[in-house]
């Protein structure tokens, strides 16, 4: 028992002062050989989800259903489904299924003009 005690002790002290030492703490994950990710707050996404979007639908459905729809347009269908997935356009889960383009630029276009004249009866 007392080499438990011990044992558990020291892990502790390390983890306790890895705590207040940034430089101790970087020291303890080389030797481990832990590499902690150092990109920016939000630009790594987990593995099982979908790439980011490539633009704004809703804001360029501010601009215009013509804009929307060309720039829609040169996007492939993995894109497209980007786009609906990040903006929340398919909460039964049935587009990110369809394998035609125009049917899933016709949902973001519906969904984008919908969530951009929101509350315009307010502005006025």
């Amino acid at each position: 028992m007392k080499l438990k005690r011990a044992l558990q002790e020291l892990v502790r002290v390390i983890v306790d002062e890895a705590d207040r030492n940034p430089e101790f703490a970087q020291k303890i994950e080389q030797a481990l050989g832990y590499e902690p990710r150092t990109a920016k707050i939000g630009a790594l996404r987990p593995v099982h989800r979908r790439a980011s979007p490539v633009l704004d639908p809703v804001a360029l459905a501010r601009e215009g259903e013509t804009v929307l729809r060309e720039r829609l347009a040169g996007l492939t269908l993995e894109q497209l489904r980007d786009v609906v997935a990040d903006y929340g356009m398919d909460p039964g889960k049935l587009v990110l299924k369809w394998k035609v383009p125009s049917r899933i630029i016709d949902r973001i276009v519906e969904v984008s003009l919908g969530r951009a004249k929101k509350g315009e009866v307010f502005l006025s």
